[in-house]
């Protein structure tokens, strides 16, 4: 079985190459691709030295997670890979972590991730679809490892570390470019179920994840394609009735919010805190995205969300 691990970079030079060092105690024969995403910091410089024998692929500039993971998995396919895992270069994963994936025959898997920072503690398996609240309820979020050692379907898995199967690309494409960031796993795994394909958690496939370091504008950069992704993803996973009711429970939250933003703005509108600035701002998020959403502006987002890494 040729399996091949694809690893985006974008401005994380020192997260990659921690994460190709731990891949590089993995025993179980894979090949690596990075994808450098335009980074501007040295990276390809730095991982072509590291790591001469792993192939790098510089697209010159941000396509987004979905995007930049595309450009791996077209070349990884074209190669012949059997299996890829799409893994964060925001990860560190243990030795015998695809020995985990290999246990078992199965469409697509996601494994075990805990936190970087508190290693005892889960970072989030996935998460299962509730048609009642018509939101997600994530599954594993900040729970101990020992509750979960058993595999499960699971609705989708975290993104940060997913073995796929060759034949689920071939039969339901690639990642979504239009969601850029976030959700476009989600929307993946959904296409796969519909296709006949399952998601399931891998327990012994153990790694450990940097919490939202693609991120850099923090929470309203989080919340901007949280919102504005989410209203695509309905849009194009459910049928008619379910996408209307759904839609308009979202865009009925951007509006309450829209209702606080301007009571805020009337209240205060001159010196504000460094809290309510940030409060301002999350909100402002929040509207943007919903609107992007509506004007049909899918891509990167608004400049202003973005910090400098």
């Amino acid at each position: 079985m040729s399996i091949y691990v694809i690893i985006l970079n974008w401005n994380g030079k020192e997260d990659t190459l921690h994460c190709l060092k731990s891949l590089s105690a993995v025993a179980t024969p894979h090949e690596v691709v990075v994808v450098d995403n335009g980074s501007t910091d040295d990276s390809i410089k730095a991982i072509s030295k590291a790591f001469p024998k792993h192939h790098l692929i510089a697209t010159g500039k941000n396509l987004g997670y979905a995007e930049g993971n595309n450009v791996g998995i077209r070349y990884a396919l074209e190669k012949g890979a059997a299996s890829l895992l799409i893994l964060n270069n925001d990860t560190i994963v243990t030795k015998d972590f695809l020995e985990g994936f290999l246990k078992r025959d199965l469409p697509i898997q996601g494994g075990k991730g805990h936190l970087m920072d508190e290693p005892f503690i889960l970072d989030v398996i996935g998460a299962y679809w509730s048609y009642e609240k018509g939101a997600m309820g994530h599954v594993g979020k900040r729970d101990s490892p020992d509750n979960w050692k058993k595999p499960f379907i699971i609705d989708y898995v975290s993104g940060a570390a997913m073995f796929i199967q060759r034949e689920v690309f071939e039969k339901i494409g690639l990642f979504d470019p239009r969601f850029f960031l976030n959700y476009e796993e989600v929307d993946f795994c959904f296409r796969a179920k519909k296709a006949g394909f399952p998601t399931t958690y891998c327990p012994e496939a153990v790694y450990f994840h940097k919490k939202s370091a693609s991120f850099t504008g923090g929470k309203p950069h989080n919340q901007y394609f949280v919102y504005r992704n989410r209203l695509l993803w309905i849009e194009k996973t459910f049928p008619p009735q379910e996408k209307k009711k759904f839609i308009k429970k979202y865009l009925k939250d951007a509006f309450q919010i829209l209702k606080k933003y301007l009571e805020h703005l009337v209240r205060s509108p001159f010196k504000k805190n460094a809290r309510e600035l940030e409060a301002l701002l999350y909100c402002k998020a929040i509207l943007y995205g919903t609107r992007d959403y509506l004007l049909r502006r899918f891509g990167d987002g608004p400049k202003w969300l973005i910090k400098p890494k």
